[in-house]
C-alpha cells in the first residue's frame, strides 16, 4: 500500500470526488483486515464477532465520516483504530447486557495471552475515556497498539511520531491504565 496513493485518495475524499471513498476503502481494506485479525486472532472458538464483521462494521462507521477533513494517512488509520475500539467495546457491552456474566473475550494487553472479561473491556474503555481528557496521544497509541494490534513501528508511522515516543507513550499509558484498573 503506497502512502502517496492513500494521501491522494484522502484528498479526493475531502474534495468529495465521486467514488473516492470507495476507492480509498478498496486500497486500505487489506490493512484494515490485518488490524482486525490482530485484534481477534485470540478469540475463543465460536466468538460471534469475526474479522470480516469487524472490518465491515468499521467501514460502515467510517463511511459516516465522509465529511471529515482527513489530515492524511495517519489520521485515517487513527480513526480506523478508534472505530475498532468502539465496535469491540459496544460488542462487549451488548454481550454483557444480554448475558450478565463475564464471558471471556480474547483481548490482550502488552503481549499477554490472558483473556479479559467483557466487563473488564468496558472498564478499560471507561478508563481510556478519562485518560483522553489528560493525554489524548496516549489514547491514540493504546488504540493503535491494543485495539488495532499494530506494532510500535506501524503505530509511529500511522501517528507520525517517533518510535521512541510511541514506546514511551505505550509504557506510560499501560502504567496509568494498570493503576486505574487495579485501584
Amino acid at each position: 500500500m503506497e502512502e502517496g496513493n492513500i494521501t491522494k485518495l484522502l484528498i479526493d475524499v475531502e474534495a468529495k470526488r465521486p467514488g473516492a471513498f470507495d476507492k480509498l476503502l478498496i486500497e486500505v481494506y487489506p490493512e484494515l483486515k490485518k488490524m482486525a485479525q490482530a485484534k481477534l486472532r485470540d478469540q475463543r472458538a465460536g466468538h460471534t464477532l469475526r474479522t470480516t464483521d469487524l472490518v465491515h462494521e468499521a467501514y460502515l462507521k467510517l463511511v459516516r465520516y465522509q465529511d471529515v477533513d482527513w489530515k492524511g494517512r495517519a489520521h485515517f488509520f487513527g480513526a480506523a483504530a478508534n472505530t475498532m475500539r468502539r465496535i469491540l467495546t459496544d460488542h462487549a457491552r451488548y454481550k454483557s447486557a444480554n448475558k450478565r456474566k463475564g464471558e471471556e473475550v480474547g483481548l490482550t494487553l502488552a503481549g499477554s495471552n490472558a483473556a479479559v472479561s467483557m466487563d473488564h473491556l468496558i472498564e478499560l474503555d471507561d478508563a481510556l475515556t478519562r485518560l483522553e481528557a489528560e493525554r489524548p496521544r496516549w489514547v491514540k497509541v493504546v488504540e493503535c497498539r491494543y485495539f488495532a494490534g499494530l506494532s510500535i513501528e506501524e503505530t509511529a508511522a500511522y501517528l507520525d511520531i517517533s518510535h521512541g515516543t510511541v514506546s514511551n507513550d505505550w509504557r506510560m499509558a499501560r502504567a496509568w491504565l494498570k493503576r486505574e484498573l487495579d485501584g
